[in-house]
């Protein structure tokens, strides 16, 4: 058996695994692959509005909001979500905690001005940023709620003066969010929600329309949503995917129940984290990641041994972004708490032999 921790694509349901599977050869009973049917299709038009209906449910998502599934990943809306709402002589104000928060910022500097509120970068991103002003004369605020290399998380949400875009890729739909808080979110699917190749995006319909250039329709957020997710063919295997985990985490009990299970399978690994004495943790506790648990041994020459008896045990992605080294455990949704158990155990084991 593998336990899965790799960081993206992560760890799927195996129940929606085998759904897909059989989809991709007879996709309701219709004799033909779910790969081949058109999207303009009633079968599939009924799968992407099932997929936008259990995002507003699951999320909670208020009147007056727009639920996209688009294509590029969060990385194309690093530029999509400035083109949108970044006036050309306007400023954008962001948030640096890790690469990816890095990466947004400049792809924004192409439509406008960018003023770094805060970055905790001298420290390699150890830690969130706390005491800082965000400018009320911004267009809008960018954060990334989870940060997938360094293992940190906003544990809370600023309030903001200003409309609050946040990048929620690696921890859609692991906690309960307010979205009435937020201007824009988007998350790439591939951590908690589906395969790679699809993009959600949560789009407050009044903050759009502001800027004053011209945007090409692909691009352009209005005209997705008047097409429904439809402008070009959409990436259906990858929306029916998500669809059916969207379905799996509803038939749990919702976000609401996650929630407590990552809560619980952090808790547990941090605990290990601690109390052996070959490992120790890298991040502030106060903004350690319930979905990235990242971590080093004591002693660096232990690390290769111990990767080792992880690949002989069945534990799989578990070594760290080559920017931090050491280990990554992402604990995503589908991960059971089971392989977190597992691999305390390993550690345990690794420890016991290395006294």
């Amino acid at each position: 058996m593998k336990h899965n921790f790799g960081a993206g694509p992560g760890i799927l349901p195996h129940e929606v695994l085998k759904q897909a599977s059989e989809a991709v050869i007879d996709f309701n009973g219709t004799g033909l692959s779910l790969l081949e049917i058109s999207h303009r299709s009633k079968e599939f038009e009924a799968v992407l509005d099932e997929a936008v209906l259990l995002v507003k449910e699951l999320f909670g998502v208020p009147e007056g909001y727009s639920v996209l599934f688009l294509q590029g990943g969060a990385s194309t809306q690093f530029a999509l979500a400035p083109y949108n709402l970044l006036p050309s002589t306007g400023k954008a104000a962001y948030l640096e905690t890790g690469v990816w928060a890095n990466k947004a910022l400049k792809e924004a500097k192409f439509f406008g001005e960018v003023e770094i509120v805060a970055s905790s970068k001298e420290s390699n991103f150890t830690y969130i940023p706390k005491d800082y002003t965000i400018p009320a004369d911004a267009a809008y605020f960018h954060i990334t709620s989870n940060n997938t290399i360094y293992g940190t998380q906003l544990q809370e949400f600023p309030k903001s003066p200003i409309p609050l875009v946040c990048d929620m890729s690696s921890d859609i739909f692991s906690r309960k969010v307010n979205v009435a808080d937020f201007g824009l979110i988007y998350a790439g699917a591939q951590k908690n929600m589906g395969p790679a190749g699809v993009t959600l995006v949560i789009v407050k319909d009044e903050i759009l329309g502001k800027v004053d250039r011209k945007i090409p329709a692909m691009f352009n957020y209005q005209v997705q949503i008047e097409g429904g997710s439809m402008y070009n063919t959409p990436p259906c295997f990858a929306i029916y995917v998500s669809m059916l985990t969207l379905r799996w985490l509803k038939a749990k009990g919702g976000v609401e129940v996650i929630e407590q299970e990552n809560i619980t399978k952090a808790r547990v690994l941090y605990d290990e984290i601690e109390r052996n004495p070959l490992f120790k943790p890298v991040c502030a506790t106060e903004d350690r990641s319930h979905m990235n648990v990242t971590f080093v041994m004591e002693n660096a020459e232990l690390e290769k041994p111990f990767l080792k008896l992880c690949d002989e045990r069945g534990i799989v992605g578990i070594k760290g972004h080559r920017s931090v080294g050491g280990f990554r455990a992402s604990i995503y949704n589908a991960l059971p708490i089971t392989s977190v158990y597992a691999l305390i155990d390993v550690m345990q084991e690794f420890a016991e032999s290395n006294k």
